[in-house]
């Protein structure tokens, strides 16, 4: 097949061409945390730790009573309160609905 599917021309694969390119990727550093965080509250995590999502319950999401596991994706301060953005998976009449909001860090609990 042309285009390179086949490693009988040049027999470099593309991670080792690119590691003779010279160039260096550069990483980005993590923001520095707030002095004041809601993981000191006992929150998920404290803005500006890892990027990576966070396992939590979420309590009480506006049109969804009750308790659903929910995914941390970021925090922001707003009005001198800290919010956190989840996503998480409510049951709805024709299923399960995926929803994405900004929350109090109230309502969010480590899991």
């Amino acid at each position: 097949m042309a285009g390179g599917m086949n490693r009988g021309r040049g027999g470099r694969s593309l991670g080792e061409r690119a590691a003779e390119s010279g160039i260096v990727p550069q990483l980005a550093s993590p923001p520095p945390a707030p002095p004041s965080s809601p993981a000191a509250a006992g929150h998920p995590a404290a803005p500006g730790e890892a990027g990576e999502g966070r396992h939590c319950w979420v309590h009480d999401p506006p049109e969804a009573p009750g308790t659903w596991p929910g995914l941390l994706v970021e925090w922001r301060r707003r009005d001198g309160a800290w919010q956190g953005r989840v996503t998480y998976a409510v049951s709805r009449a024709h299923g399960p609905a995926l929803v994405e909001a900004w929350l109090p860090a109230a309502r969010l609990e480590p899991r």
